[in-house]
């Protein structure tokens, strides 16, 4: 018998620090996971690397060119009929801080400490984790 699961949907996330801040994005209401928090991105295309993907993903979303730092978290999430594998790194936009973006409708630097009092999409929390153990 044949499967009928889909394949992991592929996704990659930035996370700006800006000292102990961190940039989060609510989904714009014409946006699946609308009014939901998240880090910006979005999917991998097939061929292509992952760091490749989010620099394509942050310049598309966000108008702005950034170098990929560390990987922070990859985290599987499966949410009604569809899996994600996300995969969310540091990056870094040489102290320029996006302002405007095609996919959300509020930016906000977010302390580290203050995260989970956002309503966050599922696919983000392990990372909202990761960042939040950091704390000092």
């Amino acid at each position: 018998m044949k499967s009928t699961r889909k394949p992991p949907l592929i996704v990659v996330a930035g996370v700006f620090l800006r000292g102990d801040e961190v940039l989060a994005c609510r989904r714009s209401q014409n946006k699946s996971a609308a009014g939901l928090w998240e880090f910006p991105g979005g999917k991998v295309e097939l061929g292509e690397a992952p760091e490749a993907a989010l620099v394509r993903e942050l310049l598309e979303e966000l108008k702005i060119r950034v170098r990929v730092l560390e990987l922070i978290d990859r985290s599987v999430t499966r949410l009604d009929d569809i899996t994600i594998d996300l995969s969310c790194y540091l990056v870094d936009a040489s102290g320029i801080a996006p302002i405007d973006s095609t996919d959300h409708d509020l930016l906000r630097w977010v302390r580290r400490a203050d995260l989970a009092a956002l309503d966050w999409a599922g696919p983000d929390l392990p990372a909202v984790e990761a960042l939040m153990s950091r704390c000092p």
